[in-house]
């Protein structure tokens, strides 16, 4: 990739991030143009396809009060300020699918808690506040990975793997901007 032949840093990662959100918006549109295949493939979906759906909607709801929780702490720096709000952004339109699909299956989408056992008091810089939003990330894929080959309903899997990419977009982003390596390996566990 081009950006790892820029010799400075910053403007290294000032590419690095410009090209991840042309990468995000064509994520954004893929998930968006299989919403309806989504909605009208559902059938032979099974009770459990909606409980999956729905403990992946109440990590989503967790990840938006996450971003909300940064966006308001005034520790992000205006560029990460919008990309946080950007990645909030992705995390409303998957929690909006899932609860239309959940509904869609019969279920009744759950709702975002009240209260979130945020790390509050260990956020003082906005390196933590990108620490404490990785770390979701990294949780968001796992649970995703492990999720996808669960559902008995194959578009309901390609639609989780969709998700699940965006998550690692995520993450990675967020890698790169603490200084670490955004891609450690070559699998992701």
């Amino acid at each position: 990739m081009s950006f790892l032949l820029t010799p400075d840093p910053i403007a290294a990662r000032r590419l690095f991030l410009g090209q991840s959100k042309l990468v995000l918006s064509g994520a954004a549109v893929a998930l968006l143009a299989g919403k309806h295949a989504l909605a009208a493939n559902a059938g032979g979906a099974t009770a459990a396809d909606a409980r999956i759906l729905n403990t992946a909607l109440g990590a989503e709801l967790e990840a938006i009060a996450a971003y909300q929780l940064g966006a308001e702490s005034k520790l992000l720096q205006k560029p990460t300020l919008e990309l946080a709000l950007t990645f909030q952004g992705h995390h409303k339109e998957h929690a909006d699918l899932l609860a239309k699909t959940v509904e869609k299956l019969g279920g009744k989408p759950v709702q975002a808690k009240a209260n979130y056992n945020f790390p509050v008091a260990q956020l003082k810089t906005q390196a933590d506040v990108l620490r404490f939003a990785a770390k979701l990330e990294q949780g968001a894929v796992s649970a995703y990975l492990g999720a996808v080959p669960l559902f008995g309903n194959r578009d309901l899997a390609k639609a989780a793997a969709s998700i699940l990419g965006d998550e690692a977009m995520h993450w990675a982003i967020l890698r790169q901007a603490l200084g670490e390596v955004p891609v450690p390996s070559a699998y992701v566990s």
